[in-house]
């Protein structure tokens, strides 16, 4: 059995999810503004719950549309074993500390 040797990258980066997070942010601030409008009604529970009931129900929906993206921009390639280097050792590019004297 040949077994292939893969390299896995990802190549996500903060551009592919600031929509999202900007459609988040105006959905928690709209469940703040519409919580603020019955919190002056008779019964201020319905503001809390109101703002409990829009963040349970945009949870799963923002944590699917992250998962999804960051899925889709994980990379297998395979790695050719000829052509394959080893790695060395890295190169220090900071001086050790001495003691001042």
């Amino acid at each position: 059995m040949d077994m292939q040797k893969y390299r896995v990258a990802c190549t996500l980066t903060f551009g592919d999810i600031y929509g999202q997070i900007m459609v988040w942010l105006i959905v928690i601030f709209l469940s703040l503004a519409s919580a603020l409008g019955l919190m002056g009604a008779s019964r201020p529970v319905y503001a809390l719950a109101t703002v409990g009931i829009i963040l349970v129900l945009s949870l799963p929906f923002l944590l699917f549309s992250f998962v999804t993206t960051l899925l889709n921009h994980i990379e297998f390639t395979s790695v050719d074993q000829a052509t394959q280097v080893a790695p060395s050792e890295p190169v220090p590019t900071q001086k050790p500390a001495q003691a001042a004297g």
